[in-house]
């Protein structure tokens, strides 16, 4: 598969997704009473361009089911000489104004309107950096400059809010980064959606555009602390895989979108345990072949992890057979630049034991989707111990009232996943920047609530409901 070009298998699904998608959408254009005033035919694809034609064809595409209204494109300033086509209007993204871009803009499409697509108003954060912040000043400067030269706006992100579940992604250029559960990302408006100094600076300028008072803000919901969820059993990750598909057995590895689970659709997200067996010990090594980090163990023991940059581990020269585990986990496929055609999950080839292949798999799918967590209960629980990960633990958190948001603090807790009421809040991780995980409101109901933790190694003391969140160490955009 080529993605993003007019390779005749991408082409063809492209195609028939939108003979679904385009019928629904256009019958609410402007034109026919709806709210539809333009449609973007292609997003930043001018930091892409791997096809001349591609763009192109998603024009006719659009056109060709109906699409009347002013088509756009969008890129950044590396993007926007590729990006940009006949016959449609060309948009610009950036954080920092360049008086450069709008004279480059004219230049390509003459006296047309010019429109700020992604105004970037802070940015996103990735598991072992720092939580991103943008001045607050710079950024109502920029904003006030871009309407001071006739210009439209769009703020990206004016509300962030949550990668829930396993929905974060990734960024791989020199190296690969996955983003993490929030994206507050410094918006106007919190992950929770509570107003910032960003908010009412904004509004304050955007007062002085309209000669009629803006509406009132609407009120806030208030946050709240529930106090300790209280672990009350776990259960080992060995335990459960009687729940999941039965293994797939393969001579060689197989990626995980490729595994014949799921009706034949394979595994789009979570985990995937590898299992064989190995005689004595030696270097392991991946050759770059896990994607995206494993955890190993050797006769149930941890061994280490290996991940893009850690590659190889060493394991102790013991005589006998032994059962090799190899846990990967999908930690985000990449969502922009030339990285995206490689996006398979799992082990994506062979790994090597004394520099030989490691052959005779089991495969286990571990998506852990809502159906598996909420399978768990029917297996039998210890109470919680001192037990290493990888273990499931499990808790109540009590609302004795109308349930509000809170934030759950994964202080003290190593690298997992949460699950309220078996809905896959998003994951946690001790490198940080994040330390709180947004819940809804709506995902609690009055009474008792039942937190599951999957924690890759080692369980935490406590877990509390707290109401305010902590995303980082800060550090300001440049």
């Amino acid at each position: 598969m080529q993605l993003r070009t007019t390779y005749k298998g991408f082409a063809e699904a492209t195609e028939t997704y939108f003979d679904q998608l385009i019928p629904r959408v256009v019958r609410h254009q402007y034109t026919r009473g709806g709210p539809i005033i333009a449609m973007q035919v292609e997003n930043e694809y001018g930091s892409y361009a791997k096809d001349a034609n591609y763009m192109e064809f998603i024009k006719t595409a659009l056109l060709r089911r109906g699409v009347v209204e002013l088509l756009l494109t969008s890129d950044n300033k590396d993007g926007i000489s590729s990006g940009s086509m006949e016959g449609v209007l060309a948009t610009i993204n950036f954080q920092k104004i360049e008086p450069i871009l709008f004279t480059y803009l004219e230049s390509i499409q003459g006296n047309k309107p010019v429109m700020v697509m992604e105004y970037w108003t802070g940015w996103f954060d990735h598991w072992g950096g720092d939580h991103h912040v943008f001045d607050v000043d710079q950024m109502v400067t920029t904003v006030s400059e871009v309407l001071g030269k006739g210009a439209s706006i769009n703020l990206y992100m004016f509300h962030g809010g949550t990668n829930f579940g396993f929905m974060n992604g990734a960024l791989h250029f020199h190296e690969y980064r996955a983003d993490v559960t929030s994206y507050d990302y410094d918006a106007p408006l919190t992950e929770a959606g509570d107003y910032t100094s960003k908010y009412f600076k904004l509004r304050d300028l955007f007062s002085k555009q309209y000669i009629e008072p803006l509406l009132p803000m609407p009120s806030l919901f208030t946050k709240t602390s529930y106090g300790a969820v209280i672990l009350k059993r776990s259960l080992s990750l060995w335990d459960t895989l009687q729940l999941t598909e039965e293994p797939f057995k393969s001579e060689v590895p197989v990626n995980m979108e490729n595994l014949p689970v799921n009706d034949g659709n394979g595994q789009s997200y979570g985990y995937t345990l590898y299992e064989t067996v190995i005689y004595g010990g030696g270097k392991f090594h991946t050759k770059g072949n896990v994607r995206d980090r494993a955890q190993v163990f050797v006769s149930g023991q941890s061994v280490g992890f290996v991940d893009y940059k850690n590659q190889e581990l060493d394991i102790a020269e013991v005589p006998g057979y032994r059962k090799l585990r190899i846990l990967v986990e999908n930690c985000g496929r990449v969502n922009y630049g030339t990285r995206i055609n490689d996006q398979r999950k799992g082990l994506v080839g062979d790994v090597f034991l004394r520099d030989v292949p490691l052959r005779n798999f089991k495969i286990y799918s571990l998506d852990m989707n809502s159906t598996f967590i909420n399978r768990l209960d029917s297996i039998q629980w210890s109470d919680v111990s001192e037990e290493k990960g990888p273990v499931f633990c499990q808790g109540a958190l009590q609302v004795n009232f109308s349930p509000g948001d809170t934030y759950l603090s994964m202080k003290g807790w190593k690298k997992g996943v949460v699950f309220v009421n078996g809905k896959n809040l998003g994951r946690y991780w001790n490198i940080g920047p994040q330390e709180t995980l947004y819940v809804p409101g709506p995902w609690l109901w009055l009474g008792t609530n039942t937190i599951t933790i999957f924690e890759e190694q080692e369980v935490g003391s406590a877990l509390y409901s707290v109401d305010s969140p902590y995303l980082g160490r800060t550090q300001y955009v440049d």
